[in-house]
């Protein structure tokens, strides 16, 4: 190729050119073709890469009480937050692994019981929830922990988190025992916020076993907790009083109370480690019953 000046363009010009037309009649949109693809209803091809906006729904100055999932749940209640009170369900999608140590000691002086329990809870649609438990007890210091009970879960919400004060949520469980017969545990389940860092929950608990003396529990459990420190660290106090009975006596009724401090630590965004000492006030009650909990969200 040569110039008007008559010199001739070195080689890897030509090659430069040669490779810059088609790219530049690429990039050139003709009008006549945009006026005909708007004729025949089709929109011209969207840009790449378009922004993503993301919004978070803030509620407070904690990030634990920020509205989460498809039920607008706020964070705190994805990790359990009492040991003896159950709040709402899981957001769906998302599942746990818990681990539960809880020794006990009697009043009378007899050997303590240490229950061993995991716990799996899986969050589903139409706010619901299953869990599936595997539990091992001992007796005194001694003897040998044997895996003796299986128990499975199931909770439904009535409603998306504060369209119904309290929060109701309907709990059933189904407990089957190696050397006793099983049990049936019905809960109705209340929680919510009472301030910013300021977290409740209550259930109303009804037990029965199918055989034997068919013994009867009446329960009403409560916890406050208090958040020091947002997702890390929460103080709180938690209740348990239970009346008994069975069908040799109806309406003879063992009374137990149990009340102590409760602590939350969450090491990191998925785990949560509680530890809550609660101590018995009546005859009736145990002396103690510690529960020391690991829990792991995945």
């Amino acid at each position: 190729m040569h110039t008007k000046s008559g010199a001739r363009l070195p080689l890897s010009h030509l090659l430069l050119i040669t490779l810059a037309t088609p790219l530049a009649a690429q990039s050139i949109t003709n009008p006549a073709d945009a006026q005909r693809q708007a004729q025949q209803g089709q929109n011209p091809p969207p840009p790449q890469n378009p922004p993503v906006m993301v919004e978070a729904r803030r509620v407070s100055d904690l990030r634990e009480e920020d509205r989460i999932g498809s039920y607008g749940q706020p964070e705190w209640t994805s990790h359990r937050r009492f040991a003896e009170t159950r709040v709402y369900v899981r957001p769906e999608g998302t599942a746990e692994f818990e681990y539960w140590l809880i020794p006990e000691t009697s009043k009378d002086g007899g050997s303590a019981e240490t229950k061993v329990q995991y716990e799996f809870e899986f969050g589903l649609p139409w706010r619901s929830q299953l869990d599936l438990y595997l539990v091992s007890h001992q007796d005194g210091n001694e003897g040998e922990m044997v895996f003796d009970e299986q128990k499975l879960e199931v909770r439904h919400a009535l409603a998306d988190w504060d369209a119904i004060w309290g929060n109701p949520t309907i709990y059933l469980e189904w407990a089957a025992n190696n050397e006793a017969p099983d049990h049936i545990e019905t809960k109705l389940l209340f929680g919510g916020e009472a301030a910013p860092s300021w977290h409740w929950g209550a259930n109303l608990v009804f037990e029965h076993e199918t055989g034997g003396n068919q013994e009867n529990g009446y329960e009403i459990t409560a916890g406050l907790s208090k958040t020091l420190v947002d997702q890390r660290f929460a103080v709180g106090a938690e209740v348990k009083a239970a009346w008994i009975d069975d069908k040799t006596d109806r309406g003879d009724f063992a009374n137990e109370v149990l009340l102590g401090p409760s602590f939350q630590f969450r090491p990191v965004a998925n785990a949560h480690i509680d530890v809550v000492p609660l101590f018995g006030v009546t005859d009736d009650s145990p002396e103690t019953k510690l529960t020391l909990l690991f829990g792991w969200e995945f």
